[in-house]
């Protein structure tokens, strides 16, 4: 019997921001199951210390505003102090935009906040991750983007710009790192009702209640018979994640059952036919 056989991430460490919750939580789930010991960062203190609790020994916290570069700074010796090594910086952490859709509206202090969080966020934990996992020449960089980095008119502005902008910065840093065997990817999701999808929305259809903005979200989807689960995007990650991607960056993996891939002609034909 082999031992360990199927664990694709075993003795590997991983930190992961925005884990406490959602996407983040799902994946660290995952790699756990996998072999890896996982550093949960997040700015939500009791929801982490549950997690960790949850998820088991191979799980710890730290409380991170990814914000703050100093806290990113941290966390990744935080993680070199516990476990010596970093092996995956998953940098999950972001918001929503509760702006007003139209631009004439945009709230630019908010766009501000946004971009700090889900673009200077990001940006900070690769430069931070780097500095441990240049030495080492290896090392693999996630990011977690989104559809609305592909296509317009899909979320308000500033979060759909900020996701752009991931997706950039995947391509630029992946452009300087493949030089030191560091691979950095990211990955696109659908939209998903966790926590974080559920309260943008309450904002947006006041009146309509949790389970309502759920069938909202799965009805979004347009690959019969299934739909798209934190699950699917933790998934996507393991597999960037492990050795099975080892020539695999600067890519971004949509996960949106072909969303993004096309128009149906029959469901242009059924919506115009309702304006009529």
């Amino acid at each position: 019997m082999v031992v360990g056989f199927g664990l694709r991430l075993e003795g590997k460490v991983a930190l992961i921001t925005g884990a406490a919750s959602g996407i983040g939580k799902a994946a660290a789930s995952k790699f756990i199951s996998n072999g890896a010991k996982v550093v949960i960062a997040d700015i939500q203190h009791e929801l982490g210390q549950n997690t960790v609790k949850e998820l088991g020994p191979n799980a710890i916290f730290i409380a991170c505003d990814v914000t703050k570069e100093s806290d990113i700074s941290n966390v990744i010796d935080f993680t070199m102090s516990k476990h010596n090594q970093l092996d995956i910086m998953y940098n999950n952490a972001g918001v929503p935009c509760n702006t007003l859709p139209s631009i004439v509206d945009l709230d630019l202090e908010m766009f501000d906040r946004i971009m700090d969080i889900n673009v200077r966020g990001v940006m900070a934990g690769i430069k931070h991750a780097s500095r441990v996992m240049i030495p080492r020449r290896a090392g693999s960089i996630l990011c977690t983007a989104s559809v609305t980095g592909l296509m317009g008119g899909l979320a308000q502005h500033a979060y759909s710009v900020s996701k752009s902008a991931v997706i950039g910065i995947v391509r630029s840093l992946a452009a300087e790192l493949c030089k030191y065997g560091i691979r950095v990817n990211c990955i696109s999701p659908f939209a998903i009702p966790t926590a974080f999808v559920i309260e943008d929305m309450r904002r947006l259809f006041p009146g309509v209640d949790d389970k309502q903005i759920v069938e909202m979200v799965h009805g979004l989807g347009v690959l019969e018979g299934t739909i798209c689960e934190a699950n699917d995007i933790a998934n996507a990650a393991l597999y960037l994640a492990s050795d099975d991607a080892k020539y695999v960056s600067g890519h971004n993996l949509v996960i949106d059952g072909g969303f993004t891939s096309f128009k149906n002609l029959e469901l242009a034909i059924q919506n115009q036919a309702r304006t009529d």
